[in-house]
C-alpha cells in the first residue's frame, strides 16, 4: 500500500535502510496533511451531531517522572470521575524533550516547561510556576566565593573551578549557559545528564553542583542530602503547564483534557 502511494504521488516518503525506516521530508509533509484532515473530519463529525453521549477512546500524554507524581496526581482523579472512559496513556522521560515530541506528534498533550517563546502552532496552559534552583550536596565544603556576598570576580573564580552537573538539553540548559555566560566562566562540567531527578541524584551523590526546578527537589528521595545555594542573580523560574498543538484541540479526547485542566486545577 505504501509502494502504491508513492507510486501515485510520485515520490519516495520513506528512507529505507537495512538499519531504520524514516520519513523522507515529503513523508514529514504528508504526514502534517494527513493528521489535519483526520483532525477537520472528526469536528465535521462532531458539529454534524454524531458525537457519541459519553466519550470514550485513549489519548497520550508525556511529561517527567516528577510531574508524573506531583502533577497528575492532583489532575488526572478528577479527570478520571467525568471521563471514565477515556484512557490515558502516560509516558515518562526528560522534560526537555517534551515540547519536540509534540511537535513531531508523538503525543497528544504534554506536561512542559513553556519556552520564551512557544513554536508555532502550539498551545500552552500554565499549570503551576517554580524556581529553577542551584544545589550542592549537603556535606560538600564549597569555594568561598560560591557563597552568599562574594564579588563577582571572586564568585567567577569559585565557580571556574567547581565541578557541575549539566542537563544534556532543554530550557534549563539554556537559561544555565546564559547566567555562565554573564559571569564570563565556562563551567567545569562533570556530567551531562538527561533529566531533573538524575542531576538530583548526582548532586546528592557528591558529584558537584546543579541546577533543577525547586519542584524537581521538593519531591526527590535524595532531598534531604542537598542543600539549596543562595546564588544571585537568580535564574528565570519555570512556567509549566499542559501543552499540545493547537490543531489537536479539534480531537474532543483531546479537548476534553485540555478544558479540565484549563477551569478545575487547583494546587496548594
Amino acid at each position: 500500500m505504501i509502494r502504491r502511494l508513492e507510486h501515485e504521488l510520485g515520490c519516495s516518503l520513506f528512507e529505507r535502510s537495512s538499519r531504520s525506516v524514516r520519513l523522507t521530508r515529503e513523508g514529514e509533509t504528508l504526514r502534517g496533511h494527513s493528521e489535519d484532515l483526520l483532525e477537520r473530519l472528526e469536528a465535521l463529525r462532531r458539529g454534524l451531531g454524531r458525537e457519541t453521549p459519553s466519550l470514550g477512546g485513549s489519548i497520550s500524554l508525556y511529561c517527567s517522572v516528577t510531574a508524573s507524581y506531583s502533577i497528575l496526581s492532583e489532575l488526572l482523579p478528577a479527570y478520571r470521575r467525568d471521563y471514565p472512559r477515556i484512557e490515558v496513556k502516560v509516558h515518562t522521560g526528560d522534560e526537555a524533550m517534551a515540547v519536540r515530541r509534540i511537535q513531531h506528534a508523538q503525543e497528544d498533550l504534554a506536561i512542559v516547561a513553556c519556552p520564551d517563546r512557544l513554536p508555532q502552532g502550539l498551545r500552552f496552559v500554565e499549570l503551576v510556576s517554580t524556581p529553577l534552583v542551584f544545589i550542592a550536596p549537603a556535606t560538600a565544603s564549597l569555594p568561598d566565593g560560591i557563597l552568599p556576598g562574594a564579588g563577582r570576580k571572586t564568585a567567577a573564580r569559585a565557580w571556574a573551578t567547581q565541578a557541575f552537573v549539566m542537563p544534556e538539553a532543554g530550557l534549563a540548559r539554556h537559561h544555565i549557559d546564559r547566567w555562565f555566560e554573564r559571569l564570563g566562566v565556562s563551567p567545569l562540567v562533570y556530567a551531562q545528564v538527561s533529566g531533573n531527578e538524575a542531576i538530583a541524584g548526582m548532586v546528592a551523590l557528591g558529584m558537584g553542583c546543579g541546577v533543577v526546578p525547586l519542584l524537581v527537589l521538593k519531591e526527590s528521595p535524595f532531598r534531604d542530602r542537598i542543600r539549596l545555594l543562595d546564588v544571585a542573580p537568580a535564574l528565570p523560574a519555570f512556567r509549566i503547564g499542559l501543552c499540545c498543538r493547537g490543531r489537536s484541540l479539534a480531537n474532543p479526547l483531546v479537548q476534553s483534557l485540555w478544558s479540565h485542566a484549563s477551569t478545575h486545577w487547583r494546587r496548594g
